[in-house]
């Protein structure tokens, strides 16, 4: 089972394009389950000689995972990545019939996203104008766009200054798997990106080969977590919650669209979601994001 875990992580890297912390949550719920499987071989079964996926293995599994007191989400999360292996199992023809339908995931009442304010937005965002550093003219960038935007962090870290059309006012941004969107900005974020992209970037920049948008001090493509800790730092200095994320302006980016009067297929298209429910959610939360 183990070749066959890594032939499907291979293929979500390399097809699906799946970001690096997908790719290790997957390996280590599948490696989970063969370690099961592998257990449950050792005791003698009807094929002692190689581990076998049938029904009788995953609904023992799934006991298993209720006896090991996992949390809901948790255990929801385990059954999605056996789901998506055993499609390609099938899809493969590695493995007859389909088994998903024996893993019967727990309800998970997901939290309702935490927009910020309109006012509270405004606060975050002034908080890198008080500074003229490259590195300040930076984060003002990457803020302004990413409220402007509503990009997942991570694919704000991965533009690269050739997905950036000033002309078209529009940026170019690779989604979860295959998926490419365009997302429109305004003549307000075009400025602010030309400003960043004719100065400040150029004194981040130390080789003319790099194609990040935004740059570390090192000038290499800053990272997530880096980005995570700046938006922290402005985060405490408007004097706002701890919990202020990336996320945050993406949730408020979409609360605010919505509360403005922006139809839910035109904020489904520009948030990159694949179901039209993951926007929905976004309706119920319109009282937070009140200034």
């Amino acid at each position: 089972m183990e070749e066959n875990i890594k032939s499907f992580l291979d293929y979500l890297a390399r097809e699906k394009r799946c970001p690096p912390n997908t790719l290790a949550a997957y390996s280590s719920d599948l490696s989970q389950l063969a370690a099961y499987a592998k257990s449950e071989d050792s005791k003698g079964g009807p094929n002692p000689s190689g581990v076998a996926l049938d029904a009788g293995l995953l609904s023992s599994y799934m006991r298993s995972l209720k006896e090991r007191k996992y949390t809901a989400s948790t255990i929801a999360r385990k059954i999605a990545a056996t789901k998506s292996f055993l499609k390609f199992m099938v899809d493969r023809g590695k493995l007859r019939g389909d088994l998903a339908p024996n893993l019967v995931s727990p309800r998970v009442d997901r939290p309702l996203p935490r927009p910020l304010s309109i006012s509270e937005v405004r606060r975050l965002l002034s908080e890198p104008a008080k500074l003229s550093t490259a590195e300040a003219k930076r984060d003002k960038t990457m803020l302004e766009l990413l409220y402007a935007t509503g990009l997942r962090a991570s694919e704000l870290m991965a533009l690269n200054v050739a997905d950036i059309d000033l002309k078209a006012g529009s940026v170019r941004c690779y989604g979860r798997g295959p998926r490419v969107r365009f997302v429109p900005i305004d003549q307000y974020i075009i400025q602010v990106v030309r400003e960043y992209l004719d100065n400040f970037r150029l004194e981040l920049l130390s080789d003319e080969k790099e194609v990040a948008l935004f740059l570390n001090r090192r000038g290499e493509r800053l990272t997530r977590q880096g980005f995570w800790q700046i938006i922290q730092g402005y985060a405490g200095k408007a004097g706002l919650s701890a919990k202020v994320t990336p996320r945050s302006l993406r949730h408020s980016f979409a609360a605010h669209k919505l509360r403005g009067g922006a139809d839910l297929q035109s904020v489904q298209k520009l948030l990159g979601h694949a179901h039209i429910s993951t926007t929905r959610v976004y309706r119920q939360v319109g009282a937070l994001a009140l200034s």
